[in-house]
């Protein structure tokens, strides 16, 4: 018996954890101890949830099967971080990936030992710089969220380190530059995971950008140019993060303790577009993850917007109006759901341009992953923005539809009666429309322009608007070219008369009774 387990005290994840010969559980995989002596090929800027379950646990899953051969050295983007917390690990955390798979419970539980430590620059400039100079360092990974891939007034070559992503990457290139004498084969690869549209040419932009404004050589640029790849990616999973409601009960099935754990579902893919092949050197789809190297990620990107998000914003609206609070109470109610799926299957997948059993199996593994008994997702959380939302995520799918198919799609355009009905409220409080279900209220965030024009208008069409005054609120609304980015009454002839009659449904008979209609 353990000193630990004779006092009832769990130990501690670590390195002398996984040599101490503690007996872990049969279902938990346990890295292998040569996991420690590979060398750091990965920089990575960010040490956050989204990066530890998605991007590391792929680099664990090449090293397991011998195919990589390096780790992960993590950069702490802001003052205030994990660099402690994971270098008292050494690195090691758990993953719990959960959720459905072809209508199956699946739990995957696993020790990561993918990352190698933490620096944190604004503790140990030097010891980041000093990354510069691995002769192994390969690639450079971030998630430094939307707003990360921006410069910043106060970035210079000699600070330690510079406040913006940008700048601490331009600072390491640099220095790389400088220290291999400008050779060619010690360019790095980037592999940005921000959620912003072309992450990797926006990155690029603000290398060059900075590099310029602080009178680095012309040598410079164009070995960032010549010798660095700044690919583009599109990132996949939900990451639930640390389950501080079941740490007790985890921590105890596990036998040790956990600060870093984290949670995620099953779901996981990665699009990366590249103009140099890369498969080969980051074996990722021979390990059977889901990796898709492409020259163009476009059909990609409104693959994920139109089908997934497009899901999310044709729903959630009716559903809250029909009382549902969460995703999953979307998909365990017969009608929200089978007015999604034919949504999704006969409005959503003919607009796209990808092969359709590819689509397919995308849209299945959309409503598994709403389904997913360990998510609670709520549908007001998803409800910001809608304005912007519809435009980006589904008015596309409209247009496509009625280009090819001469018609308008029926449930995208009750969709859109549904957010109009949602953004329904005579009062902004506090930066928010004030809407009101079943006698009690709800907030409706967007930008300032766009509440003010909602409750305008509903306020003119009064407390019970006949159908006539829903057509002139719809009208009003779909002239405004800046929340659409076009007049839709003259883009899509017919489009207000069918709105307006979904949303006279709606404000006549309920949300429901108007989706039995449309279903």
């Amino acid at each position: 018996m353990t000193a630990a387990a004779a006092t009832g005290r769990l130990p501690k994840l670590g390195a002398a954890l996984l040599a101490s010969g503690h007996k872990f559980p049969r279902e938990l995989a346990v890295p292998a101890q040569r996991a420690s002596s590979l060398p750091e090929k990965v920089l990575q800027f960010g040490e956050g949830n989204f990066l530890r379950a998605f991007v590391d646990w792929m680099f664990a899953r090449i090293n397991r099967r011998g195919s990589f051969g390096g780790r992960v050295v993590a950069v702490q983007p802001i003052a205030a971080g994990m660099a402690r917390q994971i270098n008292a690990q050494d690195g090691l955390y758990t993953l719990l990936l959960r959720g459905l798979q072809d209508g199956r419970i699946v739990e995957q539980r696993e020790i990561v030992a993918a990352v190698s430590r933490c620096v944190d620059p604004y503790a140990d400039f030097d010891a980041y710089i000093a990354c510069a100079a691995n002769p192994d360092l390969r690639y450079v990974v971030s998630n430094t969220t939307e707003a990360g891939i921006k410069t910043d007034p106060a970035d210079a070559l000699d600070a330690r380190p510079c406040p913006s992503f940008p700048g601490k990457l331009t600072q390491l290139l640099y220095a790389r530059f400088q220290h291999f004498s400008g050779a060619a084969d010690r360019g790095l690869v980037m592999l940005p995971c921000e959620l912003i549209e072309r992450n990797g040419d926006a990155l690029a932009r603000t290398v060059v950008e900075t590099a310029r404004k602080w009178n680095l050589p012309d040598a410079f640029l164009a070995w960032v140019d010549a010798a660095c790849l700044f690919t583009n990616t599109l990132v996949d999973r939900i990451v639930t993060g640390y389950p501080k409601d079941e740490v007790a009960e985890l921590s105890a099935q596990l036998g040790y303790e956990d600060d870093l754990l984290v949670t995620g579902e099953i779901f996981h893919s990665w699009v990366i577009e590249s103009k140099r092949p890369l498969d080969a050197e980051l074996p990722f789809v021979a390990a059977g993850l889901d990796v898709t190297w492409t020259a163009d990620m476009t059909p990609y990107r409104e693959r994920k917007v139109r089908i997934l998000n497009g899901a999310h914003t044709m729903t959630v609206l009716a559903a809250y109006l029909a009382g549902k609070e969460t995703v999953r109470e979307c998909m365990d109610d017969p009608l929200i759901r089978t007015y999604m799926r034919h949504g999704l299957q006969e409005e959503i997948l003919p607009t796209l341009t990808l092969p359709r059993a590819d689509l397919e199996a995308f849209a299945n593994s959309v409503t598994e992953r709403f389904s997913n008994p360990f998510i609670k997702h709520y549908l007001l959380s998803i409800s910001l923005n809608s304005v912007s939302k519809y435009k980006a995520r589904i008015l596309g799918s409209v247009l496509d539809y009625k280009r090819t198919q001469g018609g308008l799609p029926p449930r995208l355009t009750f969709a859109l009666a549904a957010l109009f009905a949602f953004y329904r409220g005579s009062e902004i409080r506090d930066g928010a429309l004030i809407g009101r279900r079943d006698g009690a209220d709800y907030r409706i965030q967007d930008d300032v322009a766009v509440l003010q024009a909602f409750r305008d208008a509903w306020q003119a069409a009064g407390e019970r608007p006949s159908r006539d005054a829903c057509l002139t609120l719809v009208r009003r609304l779909l002239t405004r070219a800046d929340f659409w980015g076009q007049d839709l009454t003259t883009a899509l002839p017919g489009f207000d008369t069918a709105v307006a009659q979904h949303l006279a449904d709606i404000v006549t008979d309920g949300v429901r009774a108007a989706l039995e209609r449309v279903a």
